[in-house]
């Protein structure tokens, strides 16, 4: 059930819907997207938004699709349908392109299932759509065979067709001899111009002629010019010959009307045929826009589930995603989880801070996957169906119904409470506003909690503090609230679960330039325990901003410390053992010099004696002694060069920040990412922890930075080696990554290509499974960031098609 009737008007659909039928080729698919419907039925939406994803993967990677000759033949079927009507040439010529069509698109499906061999490139939902499609061969042969590429009756449709066509020919070519004969005539006389020549009037052909001269050539006037000067005379001598061609002219009608009329007979058979074959070209064209405008909004097919359940990741409107795209903008992207513990959102905050659009946007999404159109979000986002979605957007108040615009919220209210189940999502703006605030607010709070005892999932948007404590207090719903900057008032547009938003009434008053006496005396009138109340959030929020920044800085000298520990503890030990190494082959160099000495020593000794001590022979024996001496036993200074401090080096990125960088502060090591960007401030984040940093504070970094400082470092000393030889006998060119979580799963990849490319293999192999597809798209998309990746490719369908990825180095 939807409510109210207004709700795709309200929500913005009915642009939705305009879009697609101007992305559609033809009459055919704009007929579909009239038809498109809400619907609870969960095998109905996953049919729907495979085939669109299906189409999705054709318009980006297979240029070839026919995208052409969509043509509505749809009345020329229905004429044909009346015994004895034959359809015209222009008629047959529609039907031959259309069919042409169905038939080029059937091949391209059954071609791309042969060459797929089983995997997710052979669209099986596409093919289901194509299943029942045939067209009788004779049909084709036949529409081939009577009409030509031109859109008329080929001579060869008929013996009788091609002769009279032979004469026709042969009659004009002698006509035209004895015009042009006379014309000569009438020229060499003077009584036509030389620029002119024959003309055709009623179906025959005739002569120009200036007025004064008509009467020297027998014949009937036809026409005259606007002027009056020149008539168009057909000569008396060629009125047997015009009237031959054109009695051949009426036979040659008479004989296509029969040709056509014979062909209308064959195709009636088969009107059933045809108009199957025509719903699957409405149909192809019709998918094939939803699927371009998926391509447009970088929409996706979530995780389906039959239960109620809204966990999105990064939605977009897709109306703003569209409109800031043209701008070169970007929406700030929506995450919201409403489950069965907190199924009932109250979002707070400043007007203007963007609970209205939050608001659109949680409803335009949901409407546009139960209509089966693929949504703006993150791929691993999940998303349930409802069976009812009801909405209280925007003033229904009513002059012919006499309804105030309270009244009007409290109609719907009243249709909410009855209507509510389980199975119900319920969207309300401005919960109980346009009467007395206590009043205003005590019904919305008894009303609420109905429609909590309902089980009723729901997101609601307020001012009012007494609802933002129910929320606190009551199982089942949850504050939430738009951040807003409350040191230079302005919003940021994102949405934080958890706690309540301030109105930040005053502070606003106060930026605007209300005179501050008046907001002397409205927090006076307003009571100190609201004005607590308010001024409590705002320091709550600004010193939560201040608080996640001394975190940052905190956690940024620990991990500098953190480094600088493991730094010193690898250079004292490679110091030690490089010390230790210097005095065992300082003794070991000494011990071989003293037993060379000493061996030297006796045998100049035994020289001596051996000699009896002559002076010559002696002299000589102890200069060799000396140099002996000077040579080896000369004490060598060992130079050590004092090693120098490592510093850590980023890859730098000179390329303009925005969400999703990896940047890193000023001056420190710490490295993160960009969450989002409102003005001159940053959303980032360093591990487990978010801070807001100036930009200018920042310096973009590589993702081979980002990945490099957020590894684990090795607590082994840096002097330790590689033992390739282990790793060659360990390593395996497979990695199963089955049954992990998507962070799990990118680490064991990251570890294993490191692996490979330190090893050498130039062909890799994942197996991360078929599934949605979710872990396959998560790791491909990672591996595209390694610039030594060359090409990745799903595996054989005999070896597990793509439930497998080949990675092939460059």
């Amino acid at each position: 059930m939807l409510y109210p009737n207004t709700l795709e008007l309200k929500l913005g659909f009915d642009t939705i819907r305009e879009r697609l039928k101007d992305a559609c080729i033809s009459q055919l698919g704009q007929d579909y997207v009239e038809k498109i419907r809400f619907t609870d039925n969960i095998q109905l939406i996953d049919k729907l938004l495979r085939q669109t994803d299906e189409f999705k993967q054709i318009v980006q990677y297979e240029p070839d699709f026919p995208s052409s000759n969509y043509i509505d033949v749809r009345p020329h079927l229905n004429r044909a349908r009346v015994e004895g009507l034959a359809l015209t040439e222009t008629e047959f010529f529609d039907l031959k392109l259309a069919l042409r069509t169905i038939q080029d698109c059937l091949k391209f499906l059954s071609k791309r299932e042969e060459n797929s061999g089983g995997s997710d490139r052979s669209f099986p939902f596409l093919r289901e759509l194509a299943g029942p499609v045939g067209v009788d061969k004779k049909l084709t042969d036949g529409l081939e065979r009577v009409i030509d590429d031109r859109g008329l009756v080929r001579d060869s449709a008929s013996p009788e067709l091609a002769s009279i066509r032979r004469r026709i020919i042969s009659e004009q070519a002698n006509l035209r001899k004895r015009l042009d004969s006379i014309l000569r005539q009438a020229r060499q006389n003077g009584w036509i111009p030389d620029d002119l020549s024959l003309t055709i009037r009623g179906g025959r052909l005739v002569i120009p002629i200036a007025a004064e001269h008509k009467r020297k050539i027998k014949g009937f006037v036809h026409d005259e010019s606007q002027t009056g000067q020149t008539v168009f005379l057909e000569p008396a001598e060629v009125f047997d010959a015009n009237n031959e061609i054109r009695e051949l002219e009426y036979e040659e009608r008479r004989e296509i009307y029969r040709i056509l009329l014979a062909l209308t007979d064959l195709i009636r058979p088969n009107l059933d045929e045809l108009r199957k074959a025509i719903n699957f070209l409405a149909q192809i064209d019709f998918i094939r826009a939803k699927a371009k405008l998926a391509v447009q909004l970088e929409a996706i097919m979530p995780k389906l589930n039959e239960r109620p359940l809204v966990d999105w990741a990064n939605a977009r409107h897709p109306l703003l995603h569209l409109s800031f795209q043209k701008q070169g903008k970007s929406v700030v992207p929506l995450s919201v989880r409403l489950e069965e513990k907190t199924r009932i959102l109250i979002i707070s905050g400043p007007n203007a801070g963007g609970k209205s659009v939050a608001l659109k946007t949680i409803g335009l999404i949901q409407y546009m996957l139960q209509c089966g159109l693929l949504v703006p979000m993150a791929d691993y986002s999940e998303m349930g169906v409802f069976q009812n979605l009801f909405i209280d957007i925007g003033d229904e108040q009513s002059l012919e119904n006499d309804l105030s615009t309270y009244s009007s919220h409290l109609t719907a209210m009243k249709q909410f409470v009855i209507g509510a189940n389980k199975r119900t999502l319920f969207l309300i703006d401005e919960f109980g506003t346009g009467t007395e605030p206590g009043l205003g607010g005590a019904i919305a709070e008894s009303i609420l909690e109905e429609l909590n005892k309902s089980g009723a999932y729901g997101v609601i948007n307020t001012h009012y503090t007494n609802l933002k404590v129910f929320a606190d207090k009551t199982s089942g719903l949850i504050n939430g609230a738009m951040r807003f900057d409350g040191e230079h008032l302005e919003p940021l547009y994102q949405l934080e679960i958890g706690r309540p938003g301030s109105s930040f009434a005053f502070e606003i008053a106060q930026k605007i330039g209300l005179p501050k006496n008046v907001i002397d005396r409205a927090k006076e009138k307003l009571g100190n325990q609201q004005v607590n109340f308010e001024k409590l959030l705002k320091e709550l929020d600004i010193e939560k901003r201040v608080f996640s920044e001394k975190n940052l800085e905190i956690s940024i000298n620990q991990r500098k410390l953190a480094q600088q520990l493991a730094e010193y503890t690898a250079l004292k030990t490679r110091l030690d053992n490089e010390q230790k190494q210097l005095l065992n082959n300082a003794k070991q160099k000494a011990k071989a010099l003293v037993q060379e000495a000493n061996q030297r020593i006796e045998n100049t000794i035994r020289e001596i004696k051996e000699n009896k001590a002559e002076r010559d022979p002696t002299r000589q024996v102890r200069q060799e002694l000396e140099q002996f001496e000077q040579k080896e036993l000369k004490p060598e200074v060992l130079v050590v060069d004092a090693p120098k401090q490592t510093e850590e080096e980023f890859e730098t990125d000179n390329g303009t920040i925005a969400v999703g960088s990896y940047v890193r502060i000023a001056g420190q090591n710490a490295i993160g990412q960009v969450l989002s960007l409102r003005g001159k401030d940053a959303e980032i984040r360093i591990g487990d922890l978010k801070s807001n940093v100036k930009l200018n504070r920042l310096e973009r970094v590589s993702k081979k930075t980002f990945k490099d400082a957020t590894e684990t470092k090795d607590d082994r000393p840096r002097s330790q080696g590689v033992d390739m030889n282990e790793k060659m006998q360990n390593f395996s060119f497979n990695l199963d990554i089955r049954g992990k979580r998507g962070e799990e799963a990118l680490g064991e990849v990251d570890r294993f290509v490191d692996d490979a490319l330190m090893l050498g293999y130039p062909e890799l192999r994942i197996v991360h499974g078929k599934g949605d597809g979710i872990l396959r798209t998560l790791v491909r998309n990672h591996l595209r960031g390694y610039k030594q990746v060359g090409k990745m490719e799903d595996e054989h369908a005999d070896r597990g098609g793509a439930g497998v990825t080949i990675v092939k180095m460059k």
